[in-house]
């Protein structure tokens, strides 16, 4: 599996769900288990491969100050649900993410959520673990053979169990509005309110 292989199997577990993630990622989770269970167990640990690296990319403060905004505050696991929310996005609106995670402030489920006062939007818990169900239910084994297969396929390539320290740019204060104003001004709009001019 390639990245635009990748990327076509998120795209159709998304489609009808126009981006909704309210319901803790569960819609899209549950389509993209159907999906990857009719692939191989070889085709899974490649979706989870591709599915790290995307993940991994979005590790940044900019990022993380955008799921703050968006979640009324974010801990760290919270942080993991957002990512993998952005990615069940589909491709484009990650790439937009990248580019500039203030470009969420465009997306509907945002705007609704900002104005419904919804803290749930985008953060996606059950679509970090779509690969793993696939595999039990393709191979039969358990979660366990899931991660050992995971773990090998990394040492083979890599020949190390641990991932290098991510750059995640510049750190800042999530808690001051003013910062949050200024480096995410559309999303800090919607969810902070207009500043003072």
């Amino acid at each position: 599996m390639d990245i635009d292989e990748f990327w076509a199997v998120v795209r159709s577990a998304g489609a009808g769900l126009d981006g909704r993630t309210g319901d803790d990622g569960e819609a899209v989770a549950a389509a993209l288990v159907t999906r990857l269970a009719a692939t191989s167990a070889e085709g899974i640990l490649e979706f989870q491969e591709l599915f790290d690296q995307v993940h991994d990319a979005l590790y940044r403060w900019d990022v993380w100050a955008a799921a703050y905004l968006i979640g009324g505050g974010c801990s760290d696991d919270s942080f993991i649900d957002f990512r993998a929310g952005v990615i069940a996005l589909g491709r484009e609106w990650y790439e937009r993410v990248l580019a500039s995670p203030d470009g969420l402030a465009d997306h509907p489920a945002v705007r609704q959520a900002a104005a419904e006062d919804d803290d749930g939007t985008l953060f996606a818990e059950s679509v970090n673990y779509v690969a793993s169900e696939a595999y039990e239910q393709v191979t039969g084994g358990d979660d366990d053979a899931f991660y050992e297969a995971m773990k090998a396929r990394q040492h083979a390539a890599n020949g190390i169990d641990e991932a290098r320290e991510p750059d995640m740019g510049e750190d800042f204060d999530f808690d001051n509005d003013d910062e949050m104003r200024r480096r995410l001004p559309r999303l800090a709009e919607l969810f902070l309110g207009p500043g003072e001019h």
